[in-house]
């Protein structure tokens, strides 16, 4: 996987947005009763090619989403946006989702249901098709999103590898 290559290391010039995606209640039966705490996936972005994703467990939702937001801060991954939508059609699978990325034309908006359409949003892209297909698990749906986005080639790096254009390489 690519993903590695797409690391982004410093955080403190970047000024991140967070968004919930979802809070999961859960509960532990003790002899003493239940015990409930929460899990909170987040997912923070620039909303300018730049996103990332955590998860956050506490006893309190505030505390939870505190957690994922400093999780989703240290998995931060870059992905190269071309004029608002992503250069190429991209598969991934995490788990039981799999998740289908394809360009779109300029005012076709988001496309994207759910958890996808949070992670693609927080990086900034605006025209997009996405479909989910498996599993609707937000904590999977997410972490196939970002494997996609993660796997996507720049058009400018294919150019250079081609030896050509980057007008040639849209051409085909």
């Amino acid at each position: 996987m690519k993903m590695a290559n797409n690391r982004v290391k410093s955080t403190n010039d970047l000024e991140l947005k967070d968004r919930l995606v979802a809070i999961n209640r859960v509960t532990k039966v003790t002899k003493g009763g239940r015990t409930f705490s929460f899990a909170a996936i987040v997912v923070v972005g620039n909303e300018d090619g730049i996103v990332g994703w955590g998860l956050g467990k506490a006893g309190e939702v505030t505390t939870a989403i505190a957690k994922g937001v400093e999780a989703a801060k240290k998995n931060l991954i870059k992905v190269p946006v071309h004029k608002g939508t992503i250069p190429h059609e991209q598969l991934a699978k995490f788990g039981g989702a799999q998740v289908l990325i394809k360009p779109a034309s300029h005012g076709t908006g988001v496309k994207a249901g759910g958890a996808m359409r949070a992670v693609l949003e927080s990086v900034g892209i605006t025209d997009v098709l996405a479909k989910s297909k498996g599993s609707s698990n937000p904590h999977n749906l997410v972490k196939a999103t970002i494997a996609a986005l993660g796997e996507l080639r720049s058009p400018f790096d294919v150019a250079q590898n081609r030896g050509v254009t980057v007008e040639k390489v849209f051409r085909g």
